[in-house]
């Protein structure tokens, strides 16, 4: 289990320093701390067995703005479907285990943990499609069972993914939560632990709050990502802890919609690949905000990254009063993120800001596509370790009133002055 005693304190600590509030953030959203619904129309309690059909019942006979409510210990569970402005409330001492078993979640393909070429095959264990409202709140836990063995399969889920890695193709595997074309979702107060795949993928949300959740995976369990947002808008992190074997959290836009309008507020995360903007961005990612962000140990801290074949426009990101501690890389804007594909789809990364980033040794990359697409950044109060190094390339970079350490070097060998502007 996390050391939740120390992360609450650093998180104290965070939130110290940025005392702006959230309604100022990116989103444009007034949040503030989410309040459980008044009325609870079932409690459950776990039978030992293959709960899937009890809580399912619930959750289609509640009304609307009630709490499905679980208590009393281990409840197991295969695919759920979430009903719009319902809310699934796991109190502290209860946890829903997701069942290990690849038929529950198959698709109809039969392809349910396998490998292929596709991917795709499983259902998640919760699903919000089209819904309005709701969302998941307590202080209980939901275990995706990642490590555990899946019935009829040689091995855990988690297995699947070093297999496809190395074999190649795509493994398929439930994601913890999905979240589809829907608005107005709630997280609070909730761990999601051990996802098989993603612990919450977004797509085509409008409105998400995620507000005091643990997210928490092995450093080792490949694709684990902790919050991943595609083609969404108006969405708020905070106050959360966030450790997985993947991005901690990763934005995205594929081709059909734009993701914007999000905010990264006064969260702690542990191990894993850090604050992403990834891959996908043809469609655009613009008015991000990421405020009060400890990085304890993740490989990447604060990442964008992506090439020709699938760019796109990222600007208007902001990232303010963030801590890194122990990162291989703890910054990487690289749009030459793999330098073998080829393509059209061109990624430009323009008015980037960074202000009162500090960490400790590194590597400390910014490399735009060529001269002609050049990272557009600004640096100010950007201070790192005597020993951590500077890799800029097709950069255009302005260095704030408050500078940046250690220095850049222009192309005479000399610092760039305060306040100062310098084509790398």
């Amino acid at each position: 289990m996390i050391n939740l005693f120390r992360y609450r304190a650093v998180l104290s600590t965070v939130a110290a320093i940025a005392l702006c509030p959230t309604a100022q953030a990116q989103d444009r959203r007034t949040v503030a701390e989410p309040v459980a619904p008044r009325q609870v129309c079932a409690r459950l309690r776990p039978s030992g067995k293959n709960d899937t059909a009890k809580l399912q019942d619930a959750i289609d006979q509640c009304p609307v703005g009630a709490a499905v409510y679980l208590s009393g210990g281990e409840f197991r569970s295969g695919p759920l479907d979430m009903k719009s402005d319902v809310t699934l409330w796991i109190e502290r001492n209860a946890t829903l285990f997701a069942i290990p078993e690849p038929t529950a979640y198959d698709k109809g393909s039969g392809s349910c943990g396998t490998i292929d070429e596709k991917g795709d095959g499983c259902r998640p264990l919760i699903s919000f499609s089209k819904t309005y409202g709701g969302g998941i709140y307590g202080d209980g836990i939901i275990d995706g069972l990642g490590g555990a063995f899946a019935v009829g399969s040689t091995g855990p889920w988690w297995q699947l993914a070093f297999r496809a890695q190395v074999e190649g193709g795509k493994q398929n595997v439930p994601r913890l939560i999905q979240i589809d074309h829907a608005k107005d979702i709630t997280f609070h107060g909730i761990t999601l632990r051990n996802a098989p795949n993603f612990h919450v993928a977004m797509n085509r949300i409008e409105g998400a709050t995620f507000w005091d959740v643990t997210i928490d995976a092995p450093a080792n369990a490949r694709n684990t990502d902790g919050i991943y947002v595609a083609a969404s808008q108006d969405v708020t992190i905070a106050h959360s802890f966030i450790r997985t074997g993947d991005d901690n959290v990763a934005i995205e836009a594929g081709n059909e919609a734009p993701t914007r309008y999000v905010s990264i507020i006064n969260n702690c995360f542990g191990w894993g690949q850090g604050m992403s903007i990834r891959n996908e961005a043809s469609s655009g990612v613009s008015d991000i905000l990421v405020r009060g962000l400890n990085l304890d140990g993740t490989t990447t801290g604060l990442r964008i990254k992506s090439d020709a074949s699938r760019g796109g426009l990222v600007e208007k990101v902001v990232y303010e009063n963030v801590r890194l501690r122990g990162n291989r890389w703890p910054i990487i804007f690289d749009a030459h993120y793999n330098p073998r594909t080829r393509g059209d789809i061109i990624p430009v990364y323009h008015k980037i800001v960074l202000r009162h980033v500090h960490g400790d040794d590194g590597t400390l990359v910014m490399r735009g596509l060529d001269q002609d697409h050049a990272l557009e950044i600004t640096l100010d109060d950007v201070r790192f370790a005597d020993s951590a190094t500077w890799q800029i390339e097709n950069a255009d970079v302005t260095v704030g009133s408050s500078g940046v350490s250690p220095p850049l070097l222009d192309r005479t060998g000399g610092p760039v002055p305060n306040t100062g502007k310098q084509r790398f």
